[in-house]
């Protein structure tokens, strides 16, 4: 039986499609008023093969600061940011075919699939026309390193620094499960999951949320410690981001949102321990890789 094929509309400003293979594939028209349209079809598997079918609204976060260091649209590559603070673009790594199952993955070493690659390579590129990198960091996890990696050898050949405290939150009991199954198979685990708690550790050796915070708010301070006028990436987990987010937005009621796989998020760390988010959530270099719209990964669930 053929592929079964549903389309929408979307309208958009005209935008740069690579020639990527992605889990949503979209194509650019024109209408006479000049508007120019996407269509978007999303493939998913079924347990006879692949189909395309209608994508729900997607729901993208991608907020550019004009007071952010970036110099995409134009190429040009400025050597070094203000020498009171650190700029640190923090990346959640690149898709896992555990992000796509929505598999709890914690401290579980999973390897990016084929749409994570090519994510990897999407905000690699974005970032080599961009501003010099003078170091890429990463969780020693295979899915951030990997994403980094790819950064790191399209920026100047850079070797890549681990950081084990970079790492996902531990989820104790919950790792390897769907999510959906938690609730039945481990259920004091994932009731330690949902707790508003911010120091209740998951049964199985879980962290808690302040466990978490500590060891990654932590490792960045020491990080823009160490590259005052520097540009650094941070290639990390969906649950550190949001950590991380907490800290630069203390006091101000501001939430994360979801965090998307290779998501770009700038911070400016300055003396003593100023933390401040110029840009967040960005994905605008995903216009021909694809990305998944349900964000899944962070504190409740698992980057």
């Amino acid at each position: 039986m053929g592929a079964l094929r549903t389309w929408r509309q979307l309208e958009s400003p005209a935008v740069f499609l690579s020639p990527l293979i992605s889990r949503h594939n979209l194509l650019k028209l024109s209408n006479p008023n000049g508007t120019n349209k996407l269509l978007l079809q999303r493939r998913r598997r079924t347990r006879y093969g692949s189909i395309s079918v209608a994508s729900p609204p997607l729901n993208v976060t991608a907020v550019i600061s004009p007071m952010a260091d970036t110099n995409f649209s134009t190429g040009v590559e400025r050597d070094s940011v203000d020498r009171s603070f650190t700029e640190i673009i923090v990346i959640r790594h690149g898709e896992t075919e555990w992000n796509a199952e929505k598999r709890i993955q914690g401290h579980l070493d999973i390897d990016l699939n084929d749409v994570g690659r090519q994510q990897a390579v999407a905000v690699a590129e974005r970032l080599s026309r961009e501003s010099k990198i003078y170091a890429v960091y990463s969780s020693d996890l295979k899915r951030a390193l990997e994403t980094a990696e790819t950064i790191a050898s399209r920026c100047g050949g850079l070797q890549v620094i681990q950081d084990p405290n970079l790492r996902e939150r531990h989820l104790g009991d919950l790792q390897g499960l769907v999510y959906s199954d938690a609730p039945k198979m481990k259920t004091k685990a994932y009731e330690a999951l949902q707790s508003h708690g911010n120091d209740v550790e998951i049964p199985g050796g879980g962290e808690s949320l302040n466990q978490l915070y500590k060891r990654c708010t932590n490792s960045l301070q020491a990080i823009g410690s160490k590259h005052r006028g520097e540009r650094v990436v941070v290639v990390t987990h969906g649950g550190v981001i949001r950590a991380l987010h907490e800290r630069a937005s203390l006091g101000t009621g501001h939430r994360a949102g979801r965090i998307l796989n290779v998501s770009v998020n700038v911070l400016h760390l300055s003396d003593p321990d100023k933390w401040v988010i110029k840009s967040w959530g960005d994905v605008s270099h995903l216009n021909g890789a694809g990305y998944l719209d349900s964000g899944f990964g962070g504190d409740r669930t698992s980057g």
